[in-house]
């Protein structure tokens, strides 16, 4: 995607994410949208989003893919990479070549673990409004390409949405209707999780086409996600109505 076909694909991506931020929006579903939008627009293989919950600890909230998501997990449970260093000191780290030990050895096992799931390279991103920092935006390349000024200052820009989602256009003084709102889509977040593991399950296929079908099942029929997911959970729902993977892709692809 390039010159004007690029910049008008972003002028429509701001529009979109603008017209999403209405009163009560699932903020789920605009996160994960950002993180494909990420990969989309940026020279970048995949994208993932965390965000800290009220206790200051950070969360899986959206990625591109499952194989993303499974390694923002094993960072989060091993308290180490740059996306935990970026949110800690509210400093962006890119172009981090993952096959360098001088630069990796602050967090060998995420490097090690990011070079098993293909990575060469990885950027952090902090999402950030003034001095408060509220997650982290990842993004990972398969293949060794330093990402340029225009490339950083588009992902911080896309980093700076994201933090506008959620807070939700709220002030810093209101830090507690804040947190409240984080820690529901965090919890929210589980829900999907698993109601993706039980679609995978029952047609047979890979997370990330449940998960791709779920949301277009989801916006074909304005559902929140994660009112959705809980009836799939709880078994309110019959599975069966929903259309499989190879009936009904998502429009997104993977988003």
């Amino acid at each position: 995607m390039i010159g004007m076909a690029r910049e008008r694909r972003l002028a429509e991506i701001f529009v979109e994410v603008a017209d999403s931020l209405v009163d009560d929006f699932d903020v789920i579903d605009l996160l994960q949208r950002l993180s494909t939008r990420c990969v989309e627009l940026l020279d970048v293989s995949a994208a993932g989003i965390l965000l800290a919950d009220a206790h200051g600890d950070l969360q899986i909230i959206a990625a591109s893919d499952e194989h993303t998501r499974l390694l923002e997990l094993f960072a989060l449970q091993h308290e180490q990479g740059p996306c935990v260093e970026c949110y800690r000191t509210g400093n962006p780290r890119t172009n981090i070549d993952l096959t360098r030990p001088e630069t990796t050895m602050a967090w060998p096992r995420f490097a090690a673990r990011a070079r098993e799931t293909g990575y060469v390279a990885t950027h952090a991103i902090p999402l950030r409004l003034r001095s408060r920092v509220v997650g982290a935006l990842n993004l990972f390349q398969t293949r060794a390409h330093r990402l340029g000024d225009d490339e950083i200052a588009l992902a911080r820009a896309l980093a700076d949405v994201a933090t506008i989602a959620i807070l939700q256009q709220r002030t810093l003084e209101q830090s507690h209707v804040e947190n409240s709102q984080l820690e529901t889509a965090l919890s929210s977040r589980i829900l999907i999780e698993q109601a993706k593991g039980v679609l995978a399950e029952r047609w047979d296929t890979s997370v990330d086409d449940a998960f791709a079908a779920f949301r277009s099942y989801a916006r074909s029929r304005h559902l929140r996600l994660a009112e959705f997911a809980a009836q799939i959970v709880s078994g309110e729902l019959d599975t069966a109505d929903i259309p499989s993977p190879a009936t009904d892709p998502s429009e997104d692809g993977r988003g």
